[in-house]
């Protein structure tokens, strides 16, 4: 049996057809040293999901989208009262992005079509490959924006009020580009829903396994911090005198990497964003404006952290102007055990080394897990480098991911066609 080969049907995935694809997006966005900054909504994400709406309908699909923006392109099934598995992740990237994160997602998705057609395969259930928006949060904070909105954890007049920090919101940047559509967000019922990822960790390399059989995603909170002192002049201010701001947010800094440690090894905690105002060398900081990611498996203890963190920061701050707000809670999530059974059996049967794993990365599927069985499918990046122009997956793994999609996602419609979905 072929990598790629699905039981009871003459169905592979083309592994050099699926490469080509994946390069031929990255071409759109693409950056001198080799990666993809293809921001949420701008005009490049235009152009990635004109391109993808013509493959699909290429592939003899149906394409719709909501008033989220979310792009579903759906190949009927022999059932069509039956909601559709879902295959979906993201075509947007990170300001200095790879060619796989989420990409490949989206794009196997596509390849799992067009091997169908190839073979002549009718599914029970009609085939659905979802494009969701803003699941990267680069722009348009929080991270899986509109799939939050699916899942009911946002609500869609909220979101559409997002602002990027050019004070666009992010209903004006769908309306700009031309994807808001008319059925609500969340409307879409589905009867489950795969994803395919690179891991963005170094677990699997250094294990040697290909495939990661993703049973969950850890917690994950966001916060925006903005710590207020005066504006001095450097030279005729003393250090006595002083109410420096970036030195307080230092300080900060330093608390949430102490509190990261102290729950090691699975805590993590981020400072990613930073804004320094004047920002004028001669001139003593007057505001800074900052941003906190902190992550645990246990929701309890990241709780804890984040106690500790507003302890922290009150004793930082020094006396100064403090303002601490949390801008986006996302659970710890367990995938539904049919799914990640399909997952797990469909990577026994075609040989490739495994191991089951929880997501330290925030994805659609968490989401979607919460109103959908879902799991989730990892392969490895190279040195487990993610949110990189250097990002690089091989050309084998990606093709033994979608091979194992493939199988999943046609067990799982088995199991819908004997009634036990």
């Amino acid at each position: 049996m072929s990598a790629a080969e699905a039981p009871g049907h003459n169905v592979a995935i083309d592994p050099e057809r699926l490469w080509q694809t994946i390069m031929e997006t990255a071409r759109i966005g693409a950056t001198s040293k080799g990666g993809i900054c293809r921001l949420a909504l701008t005009d490049l994400d235009r152009q990635v999901r004109d391109w993808f709406i013509a493959r699909c309908r290429e592939a003899g699909c149906s394409v719709s989208f909501d008033d989220m923006g979310n792009i579903f392109a759906r190949r009927p099934g022999r059932n069509p009262s039956l909601p559709p598995i879902a295959i979906g992740s993201h075509l947007d990237t990170q300001p200095t992005g790879g060619k796989y994160d989420g990409i490949i997602g989206v794009l196997a998705g596509l390849e799992v079509l067009r091997a169908l057609n190839e073979a002549g395969v009718e599914t029970e259930a009609p085939i659905e490959v979802i494009n969701w928006t803003n699941e990267e949060g680069s722009r348009f904070a929080p991270a899986m924006l509109a799939s939050g909105v699916f899942a009911g954890a946002f609500t869609r007049d909220w979101a559409l009020a997002r602002a990027d920090r050019n004070g666009e919101t992010f209903g004006a940047a769908l309306d700009a580009i031309g994807y808001r559509g008319e059925a609500p967000c969340g409307e879409h019922p589905l009867s489950a829903h795969f994803e395919l990822h690179i891991e963005q960790g170094p677990i699997l390399e250094d294990e040697g396994k290909t495939i990661g059989v993703v049973t969950g995603v850890q917690g994950m909170r966001w916060y925006e911090v903005t710590v207020t002192g005066r504006e001095g002049h450097a030279g005729a201010t003393p250090m006595r005198l002083r109410q420096d701001a970036l030195l307080c947010a230092a300080r900060m800094i330093q608390s949430v990497e102490a509190i990261a440690q102290a729950h090691a090894p699975d805590a993590v905690g981020t400072v990613g964003l930073i804004e320094n105002r004047p920002n004028s060398r001669n001139v003593v900081p007057g505001d800074v404006f900052f941003t906190v990611d902190l992550r645990y498996p246990d929701d309890a203890v990241l709780e804890v952290m984040e106690r500790a963190m507003h302890e922290a920061f009150a004793r930082d701050a020094g006396g100064l102007p403090l303002s601490i707000e949390r801008v986006w809670n996302n659970p710890a999530i367990i995938f539904h055990p049919d799914c990640v059974g399909a997952v797990r059996d469909a990577a026994a049967a075609l040989g490739f080394p495994t191991r089951e794993i929880v997501s330290g990365a925030g994805h659609d599927s968490a989401y979607t897990a919460r109103v959908v069985p879902t799991s989730m499918i990892f392969v490895p990046c190279a040195g487990g480098l993610s949110h990189n122009e250097a990002e690089s997956a091989e050309k084998e793994d990606v093709a033994a991911g979608a091979a194992v999609l493939l199988r999943a996602v046609l067990a799982f419609d088995r199991r819908l066609a004997s009634g036990g979905g």
